[in-house]
């Protein structure tokens, strides 16, 4: 469950969010707006990445503002550039870092490091450069250091914003049906992959618009653009 109560932040004395009052108890939920209208800010407060100004945000019985590092082993975090999640020059040694936090033992950790890519199609990547993968096999091998550390939230920031639409639609379905987590927030300008959730909430210049069945959220968002 993701609980926000009068959730408020203010940057530089600019207010970012405010007043966002909201419960979601929903396995899939889609955040959308335009830009700079807080969705990011928004999925940022849930595992302490940005602290509230103002109110509380609870995302799995955790009190994020009270207890940011408990708040980060529960939820994993996907950004929508995977380069700054990718610290190790090659996926094995990548996944093997997420794994040795997940507490596998150093002995296990090329036989697991190898399972785990090829549970994502990098199987034979393992020693390949990361920095010579490609934008979608770069977005994988960050989702799977996401996943294999077993969060029981995921949240991703625009997960599709930079592939092309055969790697969108890979990352879009791992999201959606193939985490494991009790709860998957997707921040997106993705409408179509909005549409697939089973929940939608969208932010307007820091403060939450609307909320309710995916396709009524996005067929009232464009009308806006009409």
């Amino acid at each position: 469950m993701i609980r926000a109560a009068g959730l408020g932040v203010d940057a530089d004395g600019v207010g970012i969010l405010d007043d966002v009052t909201i419960e979601l108890p929903q396995r899939t939920i889609a955040v959308i707006g335009a830009n700079g209208s807080g969705k990011s800010t928004f999925a940022r407060t849930l595992n302490g990445l940005v602290r509230p100004t103002r109110g509380s945000v609870e995302v799995a019985g955790i009190d994020v503002g009270s207890d940011p590092r408990s708040a980060r082993d529960a939820v994993g975090f996907l950004f929508s550039q995977p380069d700054a999640q990718i610290l190790m020059p090659t996926p094995g040694e990548d996944i093997g870092l997420s794994l040795r936090a997940a507490g596998v033992a150093r002995r296990d950790l090329p036989e697991r490091a190898r399972e785990e890519l090829a549970a994502f199609g990098l199987g034979d990547r393992a020693d390949q450069p990361a920095y010579s993968l490609s934008g979608g096999q770069k977005q994988l091998l960050a989702l799977a250091g996401v996943l294999v550390r077993r969060p029981r939230v995921v949240v991703a920031d625009e997960p599709t914003t930079l592939l092309d639409l055969g790697n969108a639609r890979r990352i879009a379905d791992l999201l959606l049906t193939g985490t494991g987590a009790e709860q998957v927030v997707i921040v997106t300008h993705d409408l179509e992959l909005a549409a697939r959730c089973d929940v939608a909430i969208r932010f307007d210049d820091g403060r939450l618009v609307d909320e309710g069945d995916p396709r009524d959220v996005v067929a009232s968002y464009r009308t806006e653009f009409a």
